[in-house]
């Protein structure tokens, strides 16, 4: 099995672009070959994602790197099993949701990290959600892109679907880079405020996905 030390080699570097563009199709066909280059791939574009989310939502921080350490060790034991985006993006969300979980739940045995925790509401509204699924998630977020205004729609499915940057899809559309950017905030902005709702396990969905 890959060191664990590997981890901890890239475990700061969240200074990443979170927004740069990953062809996970070729990655994870790299990494179903044993190319340890493409577990890092995946370990940069991931990781700020779920470190941001778990520290900002659950308000963990001893011990995180510990948990996503094991979510990309149990990526790189199953990296024959996992060679679709679709079957990757289910499998990083289920393992992500499950490890975080456990450690809520370790977390809720201590009397004083407890009464933290319950302070913040953290316990309730992430266990409200903790049995959606992934397919269960991507459902309502499609149902949630289609109550978009036509325009922001297109521009949204157009960033997050197709993977076109900002400068492409103004040229496309033949509108403003400014503009792009609105349509795309203003649906993530109705996105995350629509997920909410549905418990913070929704919010790492969008987080990893969007």
């Amino acid at each position: 099995m890959m060191a664990l030390t590997f981890f901890y080699t890239f475990a700061r570097q969240l200074t990443k672009s979170m927004s740069k563009k990953l062809n996970l199709e070729e990655v994870l066909l790299k990494l179903s070959n044993d190319d340890r280059y493409a577990l890092e791939d995946l370990f940069n574009y991931y990781y700020p994602r779920l470190y941001n989310f778990s520290k900002a939502f659950l308000k963990l921080e001893d011990g995180i790197d510990d948990i996503l350490q094991e979510v990309f060790v149990k990526i790189w034991q199953n990296r024959k099993n996992i060679r679709q985006s679709e079957t990757f993006n289910s499998f990083i969300f289920t393992i992500t949701r499950n490890l975080l979980l456990n450690e809520l739940r370790s977390m809720l045995n201590d009397r004083k990290i407890k009464e933290k925790i319950l302070e913040r509401s953290v316990a309730e509204e992430y266990l409200l959600g903790e049995h959606l699924d992934f397919n269960e998630l991507k459902t309502k977020i499609d149902e949630l892109v289609m109550e978009l205004p036509e325009k922001q729609r297109r521009v949204f499915v157009m960033s997050r679907v197709e993977g076109l940057g900002q400068k492409e899809i103004a040229m496309q559309l033949e509108i403003s880079e400014k503009t792009v950017e609105y349509h795309i905030s203003q649906s993530i902005k109705f996105i995350k405020g629509k997920l909410k709702g549905m418990g913070l396990i929704s919010m790492l969905y969008f987080y990893l996905f969007l």
